[in-house]
């Protein structure tokens, strides 16, 4: 595999960076609307016509055709991204924005290496290991010692 480009690296680190900000935001938002579910209304109202300008922009509009053909599954991305932003909304201001995240990269890293090991979800096959059970561990760790902080 060639070495990635920069952005490529850059990217998902600026994202990730913009997690807990958003947790904060939502957080504050379901404190000023006195609900967290109508918070997570909100954020996903605004990221949906956000992306769709952006899809309109770019002429990326998918046709009826690849709608048709898509499977169930392939509508639960909507519904994961609510259950993340209204725990975000919820769980974030209540466990601080530092033990929020390092459970949530927990439970990422935990998915991931799932997905890696069956090659679900479109993800190349990689078998889990020892050393990334390990990681894992590690990781278990440092939320307790966060915790304990």
């Amino acid at each position: 595999m060639p070495a990635p480009i920069w952005w490529l690296l850059a990217l998902p680190f600026v994202a990730g960076a913009c997690l807990p900000l958003q947790a904060g935001i939502n957080g504050q938002l379901a404190k000023q609307v006195s609900s967290v579910l109508a918070a997570s209304l909100i954020s996903f109202g605004v990221g949906t016509v956000a992306l769709f300008l952006l899809v309109l922009i770019q002429r990326e509009l998918p046709g009826f055709a690849s709608l048709k053909g898509l499977t169930w599954w392939h509508w639960c991305g909507g519904f994961l991204g609510v259950m993340f932003i209204a725990t975000a909304a919820f769980a974030g201001p209540r466990v601080g924005a530092l033990l929020f995240m390092v459970l949530v990269i927990a439970g990422q890293l935990t998915m991931a290496v799932t997905l890696d090991h069956f090659g679900w979800a479109g993800f190349r096959e990689a078998p889990i290991s020892a050393s990334k059970v390990i990681g894992l561990l590690l990781i278990v760790g440092g939320i307790w010692f966060i915790r304990r902080g």
